[in-house]
């Protein structure tokens, strides 16, 4: 695999994927203990954090608010001034492409005596924040928001009041962002989900000391709880080794194992999906680590039956069906899912762009309004991709390479930065 040209990534099919893989932390993960250890009283340590820029991005936008932060390769030191420690920042924070970013720092700004503007990247500015202002906007701050409810975000925060609020649509993020604005307010928050959504900000929340529970489908957290500085590791990016998992069953006589890997139950979805089919995957050496279950994975070529991912599935799986659409085009049966149209409002319009690349590549696929289906057993051939600038679309269709006749060429390769800047490198060496 070379490079092609200053932007394009060119790949051929792989013979095999071998030997260990350690990913970056997760961003998830890292987003959120940033935040935290920003608003926490005293000193926090953050091993493993995420080495992608849209990590940089949430570092980026608490430095401007007062937040004193030392990085020194994957180790972030922050030192937290507590709930009433923030400072009104001088101009617009820049959250870049990091939804992430913009919409769980609204929920820490809504508590905050002053005003503040959330600003992002083209792609950002496109995506969809009216359903976090909403909620916020409830609980008593000002939020102003471009038209159609998109960035930036105009935020005048202050005395928040405590509300119990209904998710509409499955969003961590957004979750996140209601539980975070909640700390300011006096009295109980609480969040209601109709579908579980990752859980990284209640388990973090609850490491550093702040008064929250679970219950069936509701979420509580009681506001104005003194949050402890803490030394905090990352776990390795699942989401990232999802694009490893499925290149290690679909590349015939692939052997990998994937260190560090972070298991948390409602993050490893895909795992539940991939080992029914068939897919030889699995897990050793468990261990718990602030909260998060982490583990290595064996991961060695299958053959897959593929199916239809059921829809409670759907919601846990958002950053992985790309990648999963493409395997499906190796599986006996295909692979089909619905209930998936958040996909139509991330980075790009995923659904459409992972029907339009694996059409490039000469294959067969149905597009639906909130889903994909694709045919099984179905021979790839090289072709130039187009990832609209997306992370998840780039490394998905450079897994399709692995398995397709001809050369492929990943145009803009450069957009996996935002998640994973090694990934090509770390391709290349696996495949030899």
């Amino acid at each position: 695999m070379g490079l092609f040209g200053s932007k394009s990534k060119k790949l051929s099919a792989a013979k095999k994927l071998e030997g260990a893989v350690q990913f970056p932390g997760d961003k998830s993960i890292s987003h959120r203990y940033a935040i935290l250890a920003a608003i926490a009283e005293g000193p926090s340590e953050i091993h493993f954090f995420s080495s992608s820029v849209d990590c940089q991005s949430t570092l980026d936008c608490l430095k401007p608010l007062g937040v004193k932060i030392e990085r020194q390769g994957n180790v972030v030191k922050v030192a937290g001034g507590g709930l009433e420690g923030l400072r009104a920042p001088s101009g617009p924070l820049d959250a870049g492409n990091s939804g992430s970013t913009m919409r769980m720092l609204a929920g820490v700004l809504a508590g905050q005596p002053f005003r503040s503007v959330l600003v992002g990247d083209s792609s950002l500015s496109r995506r969809p924040m009216k359903r976090v202002a909403d909620p916020l906007t409830l609980m008593g701050a000002r939020i102003r928001t471009a038209e159609g409810g998109r960035p930036p975000l105009e935020i005048t925060g202050g005395n928040l009041t405590p509300i119990r609020y209904e998710m509409p649509v499955a969003s961590a993020q957004v979750k996140s962002a209601i539980l975070l604005a909640g700390l300011f307010a006096e009295g109980e928050t609480q969040v209601v989900e109709k579908h579980p959504t990752r859980d990284h900000t209640e388990i973090a929340l609850e490491r550093m000391g702040a008064d929250i529970g679970c219950h069936q489908h509701t979420i509580a957290v009681r506001g104005r709880a003194r949050l402890e500085g803490q030394k905090l590791h990352v776990p390795g990016d699942i989401s990232s080794a999802a694009f490893f998992i499925a290149a290690g069953l679909i590349v015939p006589n692939s052997d990998l194992v994937l260190h560090n890997v972070g298991l948390n139950p409602t993050r490893s979805a895909c795992l539940d999906v991939l080992v029914p089919m068939g897919g030889r995957v699995k897990v050793v050496n468990l261990e718990m680590l602030n909260g998060e279950l982490l583990g290595d994975l064996h991961v060695e070529s299958s053959q897959l039956a593929g199916g239809e991912i059921p829809e409670e599935l759907v919601p846990g799986l958002i950053d992985e069906l790309p990648v999963l659409s493409v395997l499906g085009t190796q599986t006996e049966q295909g692979l089909s899912f619905r209930g998936a149209s958040e996909l139509r409002v991330k980075e790009s319009d995923r659904l459409a762009a992972v029907a339009e690349n694996l059409r490039r590549m000469g294959a067969e696929v149905e597009e639906f309004p909130d889903g994909l289906g694709v045919a099984g057993r179905q021979k790839l051939r090289g072709a130039e991709i187009d990832p609209h600038s997306d992370h998840r679309i780039a490394m998905a269709f450079a897994i399709a390479g692995l398995v397709a006749e001809g050369t492929t060429v990943i145009k803009d390769s450069s957009c996996v930065e935002i998640s994973f800047p090694d990934f090509f490198a770390t391709l290349a060496r696996v495949a030899g």
